[in-house]
């Protein structure tokens, strides 16, 4: 996890096609500029960071439910939910699961836990549209780089 680049996902854990999930892991790292200010001397990650590794666990599985053929951007978040704090080295289990996809939208239910322990999760709402110029080539590398391609191969 490289929080102040919004590299938020560490490892592809498992993908699963017709469950229509996905489960990634990351792991806090011990020091980031983000924690430079949030908060001084308690470190912890910000929900809003929470909320985009979430986004983040949940488009990588619709990069790959659609095979790459469409982009998906964020459009809302509903009913978040923060029940616990995280901080530097927690390892994070995501997982997201698809609600509902067509007409160019698509829906997933997230959620974050900690050693088995729920710290928040959200419904998360995605607008899917073909690939702006060049980024399908960047987002293939970097599902590569997570090992979403090789889990989709499983």
């Amino acid at each position: 996890m490289r929080l102040e680049y919004f590299e938020m996902i560490d490892r592809v854990t498992a993908f699963d096609r017709e469950g229509r999930m996905i489960s990634v892991r990351s792991v806090v790292p011990t020091r980031s500029p983000v924690f430079e200010g949030h908060f001084p001397g308690h470190p912890l990650v910000p929900g809003v960071l929470l909320t985009e590794t979430m986004a983040q666990a949940s488009g990588y599985l619709l990069l790959g439910l659609m095979d790459f053929t469409h982009m998906p951007f964020l459009m809302a978040v509903d009913k978040a939910r923060f029940r616990d704090f995280v901080g530097p080295e927690a390892v994070l289990e995501i997982s997201a699961v698809l609600e509902h996809e067509g007409s160019g939208y698509a829906a997933t239910k997230a959620r974050i836990s900690v050693d088995g322990k729920r710290i928040c999760d959200a419904q998360l709402r995605f607008r899917t549209m073909p690939f702006p110029e060049g980024l399908d080539e960047q987002m293939r590398a970097q599902a590569r780089r997570i090992g979403l391609m090789e889990a989709m191969d499983a």
